[in-house]
């Protein structure tokens, strides 16, 4: 096997490592860490949670004394900055006697940015970076958005007809898509901080917004709500574990206001555009909250808004072989169609994939 090989099997190690952190490392990122001496892998780890060992200290812990003379893959840069729960991994790297450090990417945290690689350089211990680098930004897209930007990472999540329909005209919507869609979708609540939906969906569905991943976590649910519409008695208020976030507007009812309040609930107060939340706002007090990845999952006015105030990342439509027709029945995305084809939002890097009978098509959303 050559040199780069080697690199790109050792660094898949470490990639799929720090998977294993989906939806528990944030605001941290997912990193893993293989150490590698004669082209053996002698100790390995990941970073499991905010607040716990980084992956770099994990792994060098499990090698001990062995970790002299080794070489280091890890997914992201090694931090170098004091001021937070962990103590800088540079300094537990070079005093663990590793000879190099391979990363995939350079950390876009502005208190590192190179600064890891030049200490340890500076240590006499080589470094090279770039192997995987494309995968190592995807793993960690939420991560990045958040640090660099302030605000979340945002999926738009849509189960739909074949013909773009989200609900019958009557209202109905379940079950759209089959089990294994509805299985993926989730999943993805398990790794995302939080979930948002607007005020309509919550009055038509009264939906829990909980996790049934099995050892998952419910995330953040976010209720978008500009007047306070909601019923006091919906599901998604009877959680107690102050994960519930009521975005609203000051035409909130002040005594739906209140009582929300009392029931430990946190309420929002947001800007307001064209007589709604304005989702970028919201966005910028998200980010404020550490929450680095959101993902919308309703309803139809909600979509619109998101992608009308370009607040969506990337987009996952859920599809399955129903023709609902009707034009009466509920689009995927309302609001204004734009006059001219050229105006329509594209899709960039699309990937389709099977979930049963039903179609998975997501990209990355390009306004431009």
């Amino acid at each position: 096997m050559t040199s780069d090989m080697n690199d790109r099997s050792y660094m898949q190690m470490a990639l799929k490592l720090a998977a294993r952190g989906k939806g528990r490392t944030s605001p941290n990122p997912m990193v893993g860490a293989v150490i590698v001496k004669g082209d053996k892998v002698i100790a390995s780890g990941h970073h499991r949670m905010a607040g716990t060992a980084h992956a770099e200290a994990a792994a060098l812990k499990k090698a001990g004394p062995r970790a002299e003379g080794a070489t280091l893959y890890v997914n992201l840069e090694p931090c170098c900055h004091t001021g937070k729960r962990t103590p800088p991994c540079t300094k537990t790297i070079i005093k663990a006697g590793i000879k190099e450090v391979v990363t995939a990417m350079i950390d876009p945290n502005p208190r590192v940015s190179g600064r890891g690689l030049k200490e340890l350089r500076k240590a006499g211990i080589k470094t090279r970076t770039g192997i995987l680098k494309d995968a190592a930004l995807k793993l960690n897209e939420g991560f990045i958005k958040h640090i660099t930007l302030k605000r979340p990472f945002v999926i738009l999540k849509i189960a739909q007809s074949i013909d773009g329909k989200i609900a019958t005209a009557a209202g109905e919507s379940k079950w759209i898509t089959g089990p294994e869609a509805r299985e993926r979708v989730h999943e993805l609540r398990n790794e995302v901080d939080a979930l948002l939906v607007g005020s309509g969906t919550v009055k038509a569905d009264n939906p829990s917004l909980d996790c049934r991943v099995s050892g998952g976590r419910n995330p953040f649910r976010i209720i978008v709500d500009s007047s306070l519409k909601i019923s006091l008695n919906s599901k998604v208020l009877r959680y107690d574990d102050g994960k519930t976030l009521i975005a609203t507007t000051k035409k909130a009812d002040k005594r739906k206001l209140n009582s929300l309040l009392k029931k430990g609930i946190r309420v929002l107060l947001i800007k307001t555009k064209s007589g709604r939340v304005d989702l970028n706002c919201l966005m910028d007090e998200l980010g404020r909250l550490d929450i680095t990845t959101v993902m919308i999952e309703g309803g139809s006015s909600v979509a619109a808004s998101a992608l009308a105030d370009r607040i969506v990342d990337k987009a996952m439509f859920f599809t399955a072989p129903k023709i609902i027709g009707g034009v009466n029945a509920i689009p995927s995305v309302g609001g204004k169609s734009p006059a001219l084809l050229s105006e329509a939002i594209m899709l960039k890097d699309v990937q389709v994939t099977l979930l049963g009978d039903d179609m998975l098509i997501e990209g990355y959303v390009n306004y431009s």
